[in-house]
């Protein structure tokens, strides 16, 4: 034998389990199948049934789930702290992966062992927790997004009572009423983030350098920090941009060339929160984003798909400035006819990142 792989659809009560091996000739063989409570109990008696099947101990033995909300996160913590390699995908590459073996039809039984082949044949990244640190600080972000777009939502509702062809006059005032109490409470909430950035004294000098860039807030800083566990993951820049949903998806087959786009498939919330500092970036005249903004238009002529990509740089520029501990300095003063720079003599040039930044002393 290869492996052996433990596949777990979690719900939010309970979690079906199957257990697969693969051995040499690549063959996937189902071992065992049981469901247990997603609690504490269930987790105790999931790893002793796991003990009990995983009879050949120096085979590896690894462990596959879907990223199901929320409520997958307990029982990896706990079989992460338990020494098991613990891999989460998407939903979508999971689903995915059960329609490329020809599977049609969908169970909670079916979705298991679907996990379990997949983590058998592939080498799945590793899983690992977030620091408590960020996620707190992700909680609080999430619910300032949804209070975000709860206003939105009340907004609009408002508008259409306040210009319908007739108005109630109780409806119009409950919305009012509403909106200056979600009002109270963005604010409340974004005190509670700067508070909490203001816990860690090295990530709150690192958040101010890098908010020195006009335009890029600390609520923004912080949503990012708090989706990428202050970026702890990742290794290089490609995979920030895939995981944040910003890699290029290309659609070309022989003399076919359809729309090439972003993907979507990753953080909506990192998209969400770049949305309003790119377009600031570019109202202030930022560099180099304002440069990037204007070539890429000039290139497709779509001011969206311009916008996109400042956001993309200015992603990298954050995860630039993060790993190596830099504030921004902006240019001084840019020749826009491409032939010269001239910037102070302290700044120096990170071409992947394209901005420039200085050592935090």
């Amino acid at each position: 034998m290869l492996k052996y792989c433990l596949g777990l659809d979690v719900s939010s009560k309970e979690l079906y389990a199957c257990l697969s091996v693969i051995d040499h000739l690549q063959k996937v063989t189902v071992k065992s199948s049981s469901k247990f409570l997603n609690n504490a109990n269930g987790f105790e008696s999931l790893v002793a049934w796991l003990v009990k099947h995983h009879k050949q101990k120096d085979v590896p033995l690894v462990v596959v789930m879907e990223a199901t909300g929320v409520y997958y996160e307990n029982v990896a913590l706990f079989l992460h702290l338990k020494g098991y390699k613990v891999s989460v995908v998407l939903p979508n590459k999971a689903k995915k992966y059960l329609q490329a073996t020809g599977l049609k039809s969908k169970n909670d039984r079916i979705d298991a062992q679907g996990l379990s082949r997949m983590g058998a044949e592939q080498s799945l990244d590793v899983w690992q927790p977030k620091d408590e640190y960020f996620y707190q600080l992700r909680s609080l972000t999430r619910q300032q997004q949804s209070l975000q777009e709860l206003k939105t939502n009340i907004n609009n509702q408002l508008h259409a009572d306040e210009h319908g062809m007739y108005q109630n006059e109780v409806v119009i005032s409950q919305l009012k009423l509403l909106i200056k109490t979600i009002n109270d409470q963005i604010r409340d909430m974004e005190a509670a983030i700067v508070a909490h950035l203001n816990k860690d004294k090295e990530v709150a000098k690192l958040v101010e350098g890098i908010t020195l860039i006009k335009g890029v807030g600390a609520l923004t800083v912080a949503i990012i920090l708090a989706e990428t566990n202050g970026f702890a993951l990742f290794k290089n820049i490609p995979q920030l941009i895939s995981f944040a949903g910003y890699d290029v998806v290309e659609n070309q087959s022989g003399n076919h060339t359809g729309k090439t786009r972003i993907s979507k498939k990753g953080n909506g919330h990192i998209r969400r929160s770049l949305h309003m500092p790119a377009l600031a970036v570019i109202r202030y005249q930022q560099s180099p984003f304002i440069q990037l903004f204007n070539r890429t238009l000039q290139r497709h002529g779509i001011k969206m798909k311009s916008y996109v990509a400042v956001q993309k740089k200015l992603l990298v520029l954050i995860y630039v400035m993060w790993k190596k501990k830099e504030r921004y300095q902006p240019i001084e003063k840019i020749d826009y006819s491409g032939e010269q720079e001239q910037m102070s003599s302290s700044l120096f040039s990170f071409e992947e990142a394209g901005a420039h930044c200085i050592e935090t002393k």
